[in-house]
């Protein structure tokens, strides 16, 4: 069993729609959060007692550290890292533009390793502080499991985030670190609506944020290592 209270968790993409509620649930664990995102604004807004806020870009090759030296600052180390944070975009593949296709795999991708190499170290020596696993949490979506048409690049970049996270957990299982490749379905977070790039299909009704929310909590509290899509339901 992983234990979250007192736990020292970095989480990206706090402030949005899967993000937020996730960040409610690990405050009430009684986690020490670092949270992380583009904006201050919607951070602040989510009113969390004692926990650290920074600004910076996943896509910025520099912003992923700069993310765990905040953490490691404001805490004395790191125990978790959740990311929630992504783009999607839709539309034809002969109708991808270059600069649609480096922002989906800079955020959806490069990103998340990035964050992964600068927070690999700290979360070993956290692990031996705690005498526990540390965990790192990365949300890919159903898309790696199954592209559907006019999403191919951006369901690629999830793939290549599952496979990678596969590779990534067995490699540092010895150091005692974690890592978890969420793919849940279509989830009602606001993220379809906001696309770079490309009008959203009609997409059935989603999964409930807080649903998704809990079970990637139980996920963490109960040592799991991949949470395919049929894990979670509505």
């Amino acid at each position: 069993m992983t234990t979250i209270s007192g736990a020292r968790i970095l989480l990206v993409g706090a402030g949005g729609g899967l993000g937020a509620p996730l960040t409610a649930a690990l405050a009430a664990a009684g986690a020490r959060l670092t949270l992380a995102g583009r904006r201050r604004e919607p951070l602040e807004a989510l009113g969390v007692d004692g926990a650290e806020i920074v600004t910076a870009d996943l896509t910025d090759p520099a912003g992923p550290q700069a993310m765990v030296d905040a953490a490691i600052s404001a805490h004395g180390g790191l125990d978790g890292v959740v990311l929630t944070a992504g783009v999607v975009a839709f539309g034809p593949v002969t109708e991808l533009a270059d600069e649609t296709l480096t922002e989906l795999v800079g955020a959806n991708f490069l990103g998340p390793v990035r964050l992964l190499r600068a927070a690999a170290g700290p979360l070993q020596e956290g692990a031996a502080e705690r005498g526990q696993d540390s965990f790192v949490v990365n949300v890919s979506a159903v898309v790696a499991e199954q592209a559907p048409t006019g999403m191919a690049a951006y369901a690629a970049t999830k793939a290549a985030l599952t496979s990678f996270d596969d590779v990534a957990g067995r490699e540092l299982r010895r150091r005692k670190v974690r890592v978890v490749d969420a793919r849940p379905p279509h989830t009602e977070t606001g993220l379809a609506t906001r696309p770079i790039a490309g009008e959203p299909p009609r997409l059935p009704q989603g999964l409930d944020p807080r649903d998704v929310v809990t079970r990637i909590v139980a996920a963490i509290e109960d040592d799991e290592r991949d949470l395919p899509s049929g894990e979670f339901t509505g």
